[in-house]
């Protein structure tokens, strides 16, 4: 087990570089079972989610290879395996496995994902995808069995609500199935666009992503025959600039897509940080006062529920109480009580309802990373406060934040990794 240790109170000052988005990465991977070729992405964060998704795909023969950024997958060898079930309890995403295994063999067996604990997230939608492309879905404790006796057939399909990853299942399901297959209330985040971009440049047929209406007309093969960059992590980014607003002196965020952020950098705009967006960049400036705001999660285009809680610290910088709405999320707020042990005042009610309040006295404490976004909030409520902070639990942090040491180190923050015998809680 791992610790981070904040030594807070530092300026911040300096470039940070985003890498390529885990939300990408964790679909990506899974897709890559999809292939007749070997295939290569560049722009991988290094990050514990990519050595997991390694981890379940050896226990199938696919190879792989990462470092610098750089992930070679061959999946040519590819058998029929059970699934290492350490491993995919780990990350959420490893149900991505259910649609690319589908698409592959017309059958999968996965184990009942794990990942972040941020409140019910059903697989309802998924199921609905698959079992509209002629698969039958079974449940054997905590395994999912799903097979296609006559094949995958194209088909219109409505999500009942807005899901990334019933989007990208659906896709990877039916990206070979017979047929055309129209989706229909499709989640329009970027990431399935990167996903799309990847399958499509191999040979898929699929338009419409980044809207929510996605045709796919089946194909028998696909190869790779380039290296696919993935798209910098929208959420890093929404990161590293609320820790720059709130502890920074000037900090230049580099390789973002601004247009994938345009909700989040509206609401920076409007607590008062004058940001300097550039084509792939954005300056944050030393900020000296900010407003109260309020903000409420929404799918893309709206305001990220992975980014409600990296920006909760900077909100305590406020002239008077800043209000956040959960929509997606209800229960994405254990990161209130933990924040408060820093001398935050935070409330968290009913439906999703948050209220943060100024908060001036901030100090070190121990404190603990519930989930991924969650030990980020913490992360930056340590370089908030004066004295030591110790963030157990910081495995959820790691499995989403590239190289976190590294970047905060270089802008100045006094912030390193221990490693416990403690177990996470």
């Amino acid at each position: 087990m791992k610790k981070l240790i904040i030594h807070g109170g530092r300026r911040l000052s300096g470039e940070v570089t985003i890498g390529g988005a885990k939300n990408s990465t964790v679909a990506l991977i899974p897709a890559s079972i999809l292939a007749d070729s070997v295939v290569n992405f560049d722009s991988v964060p290094d990050i514990l989610d990519v050595y997991n998704l390694q981890i379940i795909m050896r226990s199938m023969n696919v190879q792989s290879s990462f470092s610098n950024g750089e992930l070679m997958i061959d999946p040519t060898g590819i058998v029929e395996a059970e699934l290492p079930s350490t491993a995919i309890k780990s990350l959420r995403a490893s149900y991505y496995f259910m649609g690319s295994l589908l698409g592959r063999f017309g059958r999968a067996v996965v184990t009942f994902p794990g990942g972040d604990n941020i409140g019910p997230r059903p697989i309802d939608q998924h199921v609905k995808g698959f079992e509209a492309l002629g698969a039958e879905v079974e449940y054997d404790n905590d395994t999912v069995r799903i097979t296609a006796p006559n094949g995958l057939h194209g088909t219109r399909i409505y999500m009942d609500m807005v899901s990334v990853g019933a989007t990208v299942n659906t896709i990877l399901a039916a990206v070979k199935a017979e047929g055309t297959t129209i989706l229909e209330n499709a989640a329009k985040e970027p990431e399935i666009t990167d996903l799309v971009t990847f399958l499509n440049n191999m040979g898929a047929k699929i338009r419409g992503a980044g809207t929510d209406t996605i045709r796919i007309v089946g194909v028998e093969r696909l190869i790779s025959n380039n290296v696919h960059t993935i798209i910098p992590d929208r959420i890093e980014a929404g990161t590293y600039l609320s820790m720059a607003a709130a502890q920074g002196d000037g900090v230049l965020v580099k390789n973002i897509i601004p247009e994938h952020l345009e909700a989040f950098i509206a609401k920076m705009v409007e607590a008062g940080v004058d940001l300097d967006v550039r084509e792939d960049s954005i300056y944050v400036p030393k900020t000296e006062k900010f407003n109260a705001i309020k903000i409420k999660t929404t799918p893309f285009p709206g305001f990220a529920t992975d980014l409600q809680q990296p920006i909760t610290p900077l909100l305590t910088l406020a002239d008077e109480e800043s209000l956040i709405t959960e929509e997606i999320y209800p229960e994405r707020t254990r990161h209130i009580p933990e924040l408060n042990k820093l001398g935050m005042d935070i409330d968290n009610y009913a439906h999703g309802l948050i209220a943060i309040r100024p908060s001036t006295q901030l100090s070190g404490n121990v404190v603990a990373a519930a989930e991924i976004r969650a030990g980020a909030a913490l992360v930056i409520g340590g370089l908030m406060s004066e004295g030591e902070t110790v963030i157990n639990n910081s495995e959820h942090i790691l499995r989403g934040y590239d190289r976190l040491i590294h970047k905060i180190t270089q802008l100045n923050g006094d912030i390193r990794i221990v490693e416990t015998d403690e177990p996470m809680q």
